[in-house]
């Protein structure tokens, strides 16, 4: 099994982690080529950014012959595709575990005022993933996609296209939006990141976006 720390910090380099948003959004297995052309990058500086996030368990790997080849002309070229397993991931990825947790340990620390414990536990396991992530050279960018949010950069704005809590975030919307967004502030904050969570709900989205911290800073887990 892949430590999880290593997976993130696979994700660290800019192309490699391109390569993977691509490869995750095709609906077909991708070659080295293709790869290769859609991320502006050399045939072999791909294969080695796929071969890597293969390692690392967020790919996996085939030989499969394209279907206009004919039989027996040539070596199967390699190609690949998300992975299923080794990480937990699924597609998008869902992330109830690390809700669960906080919640227990809220509701273990405060019974009687278990939501604003929550909010505080999930402001301290952000912020304290968010150190350890950045000791570990791990950015933002490549924290918010090893988690399953899906960051996409917009005019300065960090959106957010998944939401790793859905299922619990629409059965309980503010109780799990409020935790996400706590979680998230803290997160930065552990990473040094020069941004500040906002509720911001879109349809089938995060409820949270990331700005510029020029705004003024935020600590919702303080109230």
């Amino acid at each position: 099994m892949v430590n999880r720390w290593d997976a993130l910090a696979a994700l660290v380099d800019r192309s490699r982690r391109a390569l993977y948003e691509y490869v995750r959004r095709a609906d077909h297995p991708v070659s080295r080529e293709e790869a290769a052309t859609a991320a502006r990058i050399s045939r072999g500086l791909a294969a080695f950014h796929l071969d890597k996030l293969v390692e690392t368990g967020w790919l996996q790997a085939r030989y499969e012959a394209p279907s206009d080849q004919p039989r027996g002309r040539g070596r199967a070229p390699k190609v690949y595709e998300p992975a299923g397993d080794g990480l937990a991931v699924t597609i998008p990825e869902r992330r109830y575990e690390l809700i669960a947790e906080i919640l227990a340990d809220a509701v273990a620390e405060d019974p009687a005022h278990a939501e604003d414990a929550a909010r505080r536990r999930a402001y301290q396991r952000g912020r304290d993933l968010g150190s350890e992530l950045r000791a570990g050279g791990v950015d933002l960018g490549a924290a918010l996609a090893g988690l399953g949010f899906e960051p996409e950069l917009t005019s300065g704005t960090v959106l957010l296209r998944n939401c790793p809590f859905h299922t619990l975030a629409m059965r309980h919307t503010a109780l799990v939006c409020g935790i996400n967004h706590t979680f998230l502030t803290g997160l930065a904050e552990g990473l040094d990141a020069d941004v500040r969570a906002l509720l911001a709900p879109r349809p089938r989205a995060c409820c949270v976006e990331l700005t510029s911290a020029e705004a003024g800073p935020t600590n919702p887990q303080r109230g």
